[in-house]
């Protein structure tokens, strides 16, 4: 079945780019504006026709996409997206020096592609369900009902201030009404910062005034694995510190009343005297449509901007391929909405597809470990997306919660955030799928806005390696880069993975540092986009992702700098050196081991207590470091610098193989390290 759906797949990227599919029948009237997009007038794209050779399988897809980008992307923007006014260049890249600019020219509207075109073929379909934390609860929501309260919230924003180009921070949970409000933002030209609802009044207070937001979004209270989570009070901390907030929309989870102060306003009541129609803004393609913070290794998050149609395009295209998605199935994204992965294919990959996208509130493991198996046999799900930080937690509850349910709806699995291991993607592939569905394990960031590399698309019957990304997507062309930057040649090699292409749906810019984005993605191996992760090209061609290089750990698929964690130590008065590592972890795939060298008399329980604490205020509970080990001093260079590598080889047991130590101010310190690690895991092994 997975084999012919893929062939399925390639057959209909054929009839695109030979332009014999219909455009989607938007505007009103017969779709105009695209098909004026590909009859060659004066200003529009070179239509796919003629002199090309046209493709005829999945490797001259790729060729063609990697050989001549725009008689690829041209046709499938035409007839994929809804267009206001046609583009007149498909693309205007140049990695050499950052300029990345796709479907210059175009105009349209995000929430016209994910809404209105559907609601106007079938209105009483399907868009959301939303699988709230109470179990056995799901809410449907058709796609007209979800237009109707993104209009109301988006003529709310409009009577507070909100203007196009103006940022919104949303600090809500996986619900419906951070889906209509995040679409509200799109539809009247403003920009959603979405904040994941886990983070610290101090995280989101450093976001929202990075991004200088106007108006926060936020809801009363959070359920979570039944548990209330006070999210109001949370904003209520986070905006005595933001200048800029001149409004805070409360919306309603529970019945509970909560403190309003002289900024808040009741969501719903406003939204009740607000008309359920809103006049979408027509958007440039490369206007901004989200910012989205991610960790950095300077210790301070990076505002990440995605843009309009090129992000839309990737997002849907694949969702479409890489999960075989299919007009009438039910797409099952368990991501938190707050990160990429939630933007992505819970909410605009699918949308722009017209798909229903569940929406999973709760946590994998209320009231029982089987509630993701106990949703998928209810939903009906076919593609189920989610990381494997959840499945390494499933697997130690035994597969009898698996077995418990009919699964037998699955059509493609999918792990997301890290790379999987081969026992989670074992057990995920025999024991949830029964061994008969297509599973894909997929590489790709925040800021590459979709999936990059993954086994699916492929040509039919082509084999799935288990824990392998495998296969770069249509215009994505890997480079392995050695130490002194030359390109890596071959297969059996390793190196720091690149991008040699640009793509439509990677990040434009850092907002306010375009530096630091040209820095840290363009500088470090010119002409090239830097991923700052380590992969192998195998003997057969394939890719497997090895993990970070920089200084970001990957907790539980959350990208975080150990700077940033580092930080918050270090501003305890009795902690003046810290150094954070990641090191591999059973459940979570890496964890954060912290070194701190503490004042003289300084009660160091009390102290490691304090710290925890303030980790989890500065930035979030998940970044609370599973170890926290006192050291008289750090290794250092002579320089000064910390050398993180050999604490990682300390506490991963591979001291006898430290490399070169030539740069280290004292050598004797490796002695020291080892001799407190070792007290250190003898004093835990005693305490069991």
């Amino acid at each position: 079945m997975a084999a012919r759906s893929v062939g399925c797949g390639v057959r209909r990227l054929r009839s695109v780019l030979r332009g014999r599919a219909g455009p989607r029948g938007w505007p009103p009237g017969g779709g105009s504006a695209p098909r004026r997009a590909a009859s060659g007038l004066p200003g529009s794209c070179t239509p796919c026709t003629g002199a090309l050779d046209l493709p005829t399988s999945y490797p001259e897809l790729r060729a063609l996409a990697e050989r001549q980008p725009d008689a690829f992307w041209g046709p499938l923007a035409r007839e994929m997206l809804v267009w206001d006014n046609p583009f007149h260049t498909v693309w205007d890249c140049d990695l050499n020096s950052g300029k990345i600019g796709w479907f210059l020219g175009g105009q349209l509207n995000v929430s016209v592609n994910c809404l209105d075109h559907h609601v106007r073929k079938a209105p009483e379909s399907v868009a959301l369900i939303w699988e709230r934390d109470e179990p056995g609860t799901e809410v449907r929501i058709t796609y007209r009902e979800l237009l109707e309260t993104t209009c109301r919230i988006a003529n709310t924003l409009k009577r507070h201030g909100v203007r196009r180009g103006d940022r919104v921070a949303i600090y809500m949970p996986t619900t419906p009404q951070v889906v209509a409000a995040m679409l509200a933002c799109v539809r009247i030209g403003a920009v959603h910062n979405v904040v994941f609802a886990g983070f610290s009044a101090e995280s989101l207070a450093g976001r929202i005034n990075d991004a200088k937001c106007k108006v926060v979004i936020t809801i009363n209270q959070g359920l979570r694995g039944g548990r209330v989570v006070e999210l109001k009070k949370i904003v209520d901390e986070a905006v005595k510190q933001c200048p800029t907030v001149q409004h805070v929309l409360v919306a309603h989870r529970t019945d509970n009343k909560v403190p309003m102060g002289k900024l808040d306003v009741h969501l719903e009541e406003a939204m009740a005297q607000e008309e359920p129609v809103c006049t979408p803004e027509s958007m440039g393609s490369e206007d901004m449509l989200f910012l989205l913070y991610t960790s950095g290794s300077t210790g301070k998050p990076k505002g990440l901007v995605h843009t309009q149609a090129g992000y839309l395009l990737f997002a849907a295209m694949t969702h479409k391929h890489v999960f075989d998605y299919r007009p009438g199935d039910i797409f099952g994204c368990v991501a938190d909405i707050g990160w990429i992965t939630g933007h992505s294919y819970v909410l605009y990959g699918p949308l722009c597809n017209g798909g229903t996208s569940v929406l999973f509130e709760s946590t994998p493991v209320y009231p029982d470990p089987g509630r993701y198996w106990e949703v998928v046999e209810r939903l009906g799900i076919n593609q189920f997306y989610g990381a494997p930080t959840a499945i390494r937690l499933l697997i130690k509850h035994g597969d009898s919660w698996v077995k418990k349910y009919d699964r037998s709806s699955l059509r493609t699995l999918g792990s997301v955030g890290e790379p999987i291991n081969q026992e989670a993607w074992e057990w995920l592939h025999k024991v949830v799928g029964d061994s008969k569905c297509t599973l894909v394990d997929t590489w790709w960031q925040t800021e590459t806005g979709g999936i990059c590399i993954a086994p699916r698309p492929s040509e039919e019957g082509a084999e799935i390696l288990p824990a392998m990304a495998m296969r770069p997507f249509y215009g994505i062309i890997p480079a392995l880069m050695d130490e002194k930057g030359n390109l890596l040649k071959g297969n059996n090699v390793s190196g720091a993975l690149c991008i040699a292409q640009a793509w439509p749906g990677m990040a434009r810019t850092i907002y306010g540092d375009h530096q630091r984005f040209l820095e840290a993605y363009f500088k470090v191996y010119p002409g090239y986009y830097f991923t700052g992760d380590g992969a192998c090209r195998t003997e057969g061609g394939h890719y497997q992702i090895t993990g970070r290089m920089d200084d970001v750990i990957n907790i539980s698929g959350h990208r975080l700098g150990t700077a940033e964690i580092e930080d918050a130590i270090a501003s305890h008065p009795e902690v003046p050196e810290t150094a954070v590592i990641g090191y591999p972890h059973d459940i979570k795939g890496e964890g954060a081991f912290a070194f701190i060298v503490l004042k003289d008399k300084a009660d160091s329980d009390a102290v490691m207590k304090e710290l925890r604490s303030s980790v989890a205020t500065k930035i979030a509970k998940y970044a609370v470091p599973d170890e926290i080990l006192v050291v008289k001093r750090l290794p250092k260079t002579r320089s000064g610098k910390v050398m993180r590598r050999l604490l990682r080889k300390v506490i991963t047991d591979k001291t006898q193989n430290l490399g070169d130590t030539t740069t280290l101010e004292d050598p004797n310190i490796i002695t020291e390290l080892i001799s407190a690690y070792k007290e250190h895991k003898d004093k835990k092994a005693a305490g069991r």
